[in-house]
């Protein structure tokens, strides 16, 4: 496995080993990696013969200056484990390689950018947009792959793909949990021993409210069960629950059948934010 922090570098030396028949996959990430992260990787490895993992924790996508500081970087644990699921080249430039100057462009996603996670955090998908069509100029890559844990970030890179016309083939893996229901993600390892038994609680909350509307609950019953199961758990501040369309993110009061149906969630469980999904 090797390791690039240039991005000219590792340009030259993809079209030094890339056929036009070789498919290429990447698999962007911010680092302190786990399970399923790795799930990513093994799949990406599985499909293409080279797989490029990129870490770069993005500081244009963080609302929160103490977010941006506390995130956690472990590259040297990242690249052991990457090693061992069969990576082939790791990406991982600093701020000033990833951003020879910073950048002025503002990405507007639409719909996207007023509900849930563009709700509370402003500016955030643009911040993503912005860097993953940069890992797509310099990888030029066939497939990507991200979680479905982060199911809004997927609908903007969709779009991103759609409308900037990027030739890559967009993956979704699904979200790998802990064994009591935890979503896998980096931010868990800020919680401390007490929180981190608490935070379960929400995946079982989502797959209560999931069960009450394969039951034909209604949208606004369920989410006032919600509410109340958050009122009676104060360890955790609810930040929003919406039922929507799981491709579009489109907010529904009644939702059909015939479409896939997600469930999402956010909240912050002391000083560590938390978001979860479930699709019917």
């Amino acid at each position: 496995m090797l390791t690039f922090t240039s991005p000219s570098t590792l340009r030259s030396h993809l079209q030094a080993i890339q056929n036009s028949t070789t498919s290429l996959g990447l698999v962007p990430t911010m680092g302190a990696l786990h399970e399923g992260h790795i799930e990513l990787v093994k799949r990406a490895v599985r499909e293409n013969p080279i797989t490029v993992v990129s870490i770069f924790v993005n500081p244009i996508q963080f609302n929160n200056q103490d977010d941006l500081t506390g995130y956690p970087r472990t590259l040297g644990e990242d690249c052991a484990l990457l090693e061992s699921a069969g990576c082939d080249l790791v990406f991982a430039p600093s701020v000033d390689e990833m951003y020879e100057h910073s950048p002025s462009l503002r990405l507007d996603f639409g719909n996207l950018e007023h509900v849930m996670e563009g709700a509370f955090r402003p500016g955030h998908f643009s911040g993503v947009g912005v860097v993953v069509a940069r890992l797509f100029n310099m990888v030029q890559p066939d497939k990507a792959y991200f979680g479905q844990k982060d199911l809004q970030q997927v609908a903007v890179i969709r779009r991103l793909i759609q409308d900037l016309a990027f030739p890559v083939e967009l993956t979704v893996c699904p979200t790998v949990r802990e064994a009591d229901g935890l979503a896998m993600s980096s931010r868990n390892r800020r919680l401390s021993l007490e929180h981190r038994a608490m935070a379960p609680f929400i995946h079982q909350t989502l797959t209560e409210a999931q069960r009450q509307l394969a039951s034909g609950g209604s949208v606004g019953l369920i989410k006032q069960f919600v509410r109340n199961e958050f009122a009676l758990h104060p360890e955790f501040l609810l930040e929003y629950f919406e039922i929507a369309n799981a491709r579009n993110l489109g907010l529904m009061e009644n939702p059909q059948p015939e479409n896939e149906t997600a469930l999402c969630m956010a909240a912050h469980l002391g000083c560590v934010r938390l978001i979860d999904n479930v699709i019917f």
